[in-house]
């Protein structure tokens, strides 16, 4: 490690760890101390060489690094260094931001946030995801632990590890995305689209307004049966004919209104709501009718 050019970064703390490694404050001594974030990923060698998934976050970075867009993480180094015959370590270098949106809204005392901090830090969400999605990029992991907010309140998506590019005609694959914010045709093992992001922004803002979780199942049965509980059972005709589950293996529910559930909600607020969590993917929302959304524009001026 002592060639690597790394040695510029000095360890301050660990400040988190997924999966695929663990997540490092440091500070970089060749720009004045600035602090960054160091992802640091143990690797398995194999005989097809360094896992797809890794190849995949690092690759798409470094494409949307070029456009600096203001609410997606920025990759600022990678380096690949080889331990043994066995394992490789990677390092990320990646700009420092304070907290993820888990860590922000455990912070967040009842009765809750303002409206337009709401709307402030849902607007940042479609924008971000709005950049992706038009760059042909399906994150398919978007959770609260995967969104980082700074203390200024500028919100940027992370953590790709799942984000692929996205074709019309693309195997992708069934298990992504954390269960409670799956869409229903991941749970239903149905074939889906760039629209798997829109319902998990969907359940992220309900959560936003709520300060907890909106669909916390503990199976991908239990999951489907949480979200007819709140939206109902859709009608029999949407149900994916690919689906490993029989439609009548839901009875149809009588739901609350969805301001019962959230009496912080407006109108407005509602109506981009059930439109990201429209059952059918086709029939939600897109990034860009999102952002154009009514509810945005009162507090335009201020996001």
């Amino acid at each position: 490690m002592e060639n690597s050019k790394l040695v510029r970064y000095e360890l301050m703390a660990e400040i988190g760890e997924g999966t695929y490694g663990k997540v490092y404050k440091a500070r970089d001594l060749e720009s004045n101390g600035k602090c960054v974030a160091l992802k640091r990923i143990a690797i398995p060698r194999t005989p097809e060489g360094i896992p797809v998934n890794v190849i995949r976050e690092v690759a798409l970075l470094k494409h949307l690094e070029l456009f600096d867009h203001p609410n997606i993480i920025r990759l600022f180094d990678v380096e690949l260094v080889h331990q043994t015959d066995r394992t490789m370590k990677m390092t990320l270098v990646f700009e420092l931001i304070e907290q993820d949106l888990a860590v922000f809204l455990s912070k967040v005392r009842e009765p809750g946030l303002l409206q337009n901090k709401v709307k402030g830090l849902v607007h940042q969400l479609f924008r971000g995801l709005d950049f992706l999605h038009s760059n042909s990029v399906v994150h398919r992991d978007l959770k609260p632990e995967n969104i980082l907010v700074s203390n200024s309140g500028q919100v940027k998506l992370a953590d790709f590890g799942l984000a692929r590019m996205y074709t019309v005609n693309m195997a992708l694959t069934p298990v992504v995305v954390t269960l409670w914010y799956r869409a229903p045709e991941i749970l239903l093992y149905s074939g889906y689209t760039t629209a798997v992001d829109i319902w998990s922004v969907g359940c992220i803002f309900a959560e936003i307004l709520q300060l907890r979780p909106f669909f916390c199942g503990i199976s991908e049965i239990n999951q489907l049966q949480k979200i007819f509980d709140i939206l109902g059972l859709p009608d029999e005709g949407e149900w994916p004919p690919e689906a490993p589950l029989c439609y009548s293996s839901f009875a149809p529910r009588k739901v609350k209104p969805v301001e019962d559930l959230l009496p912080q909600i407006d109108l407005l607020g509602k109506d981009l709501l059930l439109k990201c969590l429209r059952f059918s993917p086709g029939q939600r929302t897109s990034t860009h009718e999102a952002l154009a959304h009514p509810y945005f524009m009162e507090t335009l001026e201020h996001l």
